[in-house]
C-alpha cells in the first residue's frame, strides 16, 4: 500500500472515529502530495514504510507537537487542543506553511512512532478485573505489556460513570470517563493492585516535560474529551508509582513470575498486532507456559483489548478476552471501541 493509499485509509478510520479534523487534514494531505506541493519534500524516503508505521499519524502528531509547544503560532488559532477552532480551508494553508518552512525538523519527528497511551482503554482493564474479582478475589499484580507512559497502570484511579447515574472508582478522580461502558451489570470491588509493571519498546516518561508532550502530541486535537482524560492521567501519575521498563515484549514475558497470595495479570491493548506472527506465538507460548505453573492460590490471568474474531469467518472486532490460569479458560467479557470508551459487556 503506498503513502496515498495509506493516508486516505487513516483519513476514512480518523473520520469514523470522530475526527473531522485529521480527517479532512490527511484528504488535503494527499491532494498536496499528488501535485508535488511541500508535503512530498517532508515525506521523501518515508514512502517505503509499511502502512502499519502509520506515517500520516507521525505527521499529524509531529506538527501538533509544534503547536502544543509554542513552534507553530500561525496554526494555534485552528487547534482545539490549545482553544482554537478548525477551518478546513485557513487552517490548511497554514499547516501547509508550517510543513514548506519546518520541513527537516518534522523529517527528525517522523521517525518517532505514534505513542497513543489512550486512557479510554482503561475501561476494559478496569472492567476486565472486576470480572475476575468474582472468581479471583486476590490482590493484583499488575504487568502490562507495550505500556508506552504507564497511563492504564492507574486504570484503578480513574471514575468510570454509566449512563444510569451509577460510577465505579474514585469520586474524586481527574479523569472521568462519561458514559464508560453498558450491558452485563459488574459487581463493585474493592481492587487493590499492589504492583504496577510495564514495558515498552521506547517508553515515555510522563513525569517529564517531554514525555507529557509526546503523549498529549498524539491525542488528536479536536477530540477534546480525550485530551481531558490525559491531562487528568498526568496529574494521577505524579501520585500513583509505576515501573515501566525499556524491555521488548517476548524479553519482558520471560521475566514475570507469579506470587503466592496475589494474581498476576498480564494485560496489553491494540499492540499484539504490532507483533510478528512469530513473536505472537511466542508470547503466546511464554503466557501459557506460565500459566501451567499456577495455582489457586497463586493464579494467572491473561487481559486483553485487542482487534479479534470470534470465528474464523466473522469480522474483526475490538474484543476483552480474560483467560485464566489454572485451567487456561478463556472467556470474551466483551466489546469496546478502539479507544476504549464505550465498552459492552457481555
Amino acid at each position: 500500500m503506498d503513502l496515498v493509499q495509506t493516508f486516505q485509509r487513516q483519513a476514512g478510520a480518523c473520520e469514523d472515529l470522530g475526527s473531522p479534523m485529521y480527517a479532512d487534514l490527511l484528504r488535503r494531505l494527499v491532494d498536496d502530495y499528488e501535485l508535488g506541493g511541500a508535503s512530498t519534500t517532508v515525506l521523501a524516503g518515508f514512502e517505503s514504510y509499511p502502512a502499519d508505521a502509520l506515517i500520516g499519524l507521525r505527521l499529524l502528531g509531529s506538527v501538533h507537537r509544534l503547536v502544543l509547544s509554542g513552534r507553530a503560532p500561525e496554526l494555534a488559532a485552528f487547534y482545539p487542543s490549545v482553544g482554537g477552532e478548525w477551518d478546513a480551508v485557513l487552517g490548511w494553508e497554514a499547516f501547509e506553511q508550517v510543513l514548506a518552512a519546518r520541513g527537516p525538523e518534522l523529517r527528525s519527528l517522523l521517525t518517532q512512532a505514534p505513542q497513543t497511551n489512550e486512557v479510554g482503554r482503561s475501561i476494559a482493564l478496569y472492567g476486565g478485573l472486576l470480572r475476575l474479582a468474582e472468581s479471583v478475589p486476590l490482590p493484583v499484580r499488575l504487568f502490562e505489556i507495550g505500556a508506552s507512559g504507564g497511563l492504564n497502570l492507574r486504570a484503578d484511579q480513574y471514575r468510570y460513570n454509566l449512563a444510569d447515574g451509577t460510577g465505579y472508582g474514585p469520586a474524586d478522580s481527574p479523569v472521568v470517563l462519561e458514559g464508560a461502558w453498558s450491558g452485563r451489570e459488574l459487581t463493585p470491588a474493592a481492587l487493590r493492585i499492589a504492583e504496577r509493571v510495564g514495558s515498552d519498546i521506547a517508553p515515555v516518561n510522563p513525569l517529564s516535560e517531554e514525555g507529557a508532550l509526546t503523549l498529549t502530541s498524539y491525542v488528536w486535537p479536536d477530540m477534546t474529551a480525550r485530551l481531558k482524560r490525559l491531562r487528568g492521567a498526568l496529574e494521577v501519575v505524579r501520585k500513583v508509582p509505576a515501573d515501566v521498563r525499556r524491555e521488548d515484549a517476548l524479553s519482558f514475558l520471560r521475566n514475570v513470575e507469579l506470587a503466592e497470595g496475589h494474581v498476576t495479570v498480564v494485560w496489553h491493548s491494540v499492540m499484539w498486532q504490532y507483533l510478528s506472527p512469530e513473536e505472537q506465538a511466542a508470547g503466546d507460548e511464554l503466557i501459557a507456559a506460565l500459566g501451567a505453573g499456577a495455582t489457586p492460590t497463586a493464579p494467572l490471568a491473561r487481559l486483553c483489548l485487542e482487534p479479534m474474531r470470534r470465528t474464523p469467518e466473522a469480522e474483526p472486532e475490538f474484543l476483552i478476552a480474560l483467560q485464566v490460569w489454572p485451567g487456561g479458560v478463556r472467556r470474551i467479557l466483551g466489546r469496546a471501541d478502539p479507544h476504549g470508551l464505550p465498552a459492552y459487556w457481555e
